[in-house]
């Protein structure tokens, strides 16, 4: 293989790798503190990528579309965490992820109320190529790169260096002696959500000028989100982001040396690593009540 088209390929698996855990850390953090598998989360990524591409149309500034996007995404997750997830935090695991998909579904149909059916482009902010090491690769890829690292950073500080990051660290271990210390384990059910809901928005705007933005976009990688949170280990951070890498680079990787195996890789090794280590890479036993 050569030598440039390797490392344009490694290049296009951390972007997408970075995308990947940007959509995924959002059902980690709900898995990992409420117990609920927010498939909603894909709506507020389809949200981030279409107020991406209307307020660039607007604005002519895809940055200013992928802000308004993270931020109505927030929004809209604080929302459905008030009047939706407060009646369901009690209930079966199976009952949270058929309705979180049922929201997933009707946000699908609102979007295509109001956007129409019709892909629609997004273009590209930062078009110049970067050389490295004799090789051209979009600059906007390694952008979206960088955020992904500064998000995985503010991330661990905050879930380490801050008192509520602390107290959901040990929510997501045992959420019951948590409350049992007067903490109100709802105020941080909202604040989780609404950090998932907002990277969601964030992963939908920085992946729209990669794609065309169509209402089923969430739905479409359903399975590659599922299938990065379960290599990771449910409820890992730092799971999340090796799983995601992983994921990003075989699909990349794999479709230089044969096309199918883009699709394919990825679930032999997520199969591979359950069969190794049922938990995922990064799970812990304790996340078991």
């Amino acid at each position: 293989m050569d030598a440039q088209l390797l490392l344009s390929g490694i290049i296009f698996g951390l972007s997408i790798g970075s995308i990947f855990f940007l959509m995924a850390i959002g059902l980690s953090l709900c898995f990992g503190l409420m117990r609920v598998i927010s498939l909603d989360q894909l709506l507020y990524y389809s949200i981030g990528g279409y107020l991406t591409y209307t307020v660039s149309v607007g604005t002519g500034s895809v940055w200013l579309g992928v802000l308004a996007g993270l931020v109505v995404a927030g929004i809209t997750a604080f929302a459905v965490e008030r009047f939706v997830f407060r009646r369901i935090y009690d209930r079966d695991v199976a009952f949270s992820m058929i309705t979180t998909f049922g929201i997933l579904i009707g946000g699908v149909g609102v979007i295509k109320a109001i956007w129409g059916l019709v892909p629609r482009p997004v273009a590209m902010p930062a078009g110049d190529q970067v050389d490295i090491l004799g090789t051209f690769v979009p600059g906007y890829r390694l952008i979206v790169i960088v955020v992904a690292i500064l998000v995985y950073v503010a991330i661990w500080l905050f879930l380490n260096r801050t008192i509520v990051g602390k107290a959901i660290r040990a929510g997501i271990e045992d959420v019951d002696h948590v409350e049992g210390l007067g903490i109100n384990v709802y105020r941080l059910f909202t604040i989780t959500f609404i950090i998932a809901g907002t990277l969601s928005g964030l992963a939908g705007g920085l992946h729209a000028p990669l794609i065309m933005v169509d209402p089923s976009m969430g739905l479409e990688v359903i399975a590659l989100v599922f299938m990065v949170v379960i290599i990771g280990g449910l409820g890992s951070i730092k799971g999340t982001a090796v799983s995601a890498l992983l994921v990003g680079q075989v699909m990349s990787l794999g479709s230089l040396i044969y096309a199918p195996l883009a699709q394919m890789a990825p679930f032999a090794i997520m199969l591979l690593i359950l069969l190794i280590k049922p938990t995922g890479l990064y799970g812990s036993p304790l996340l078991k009540r």
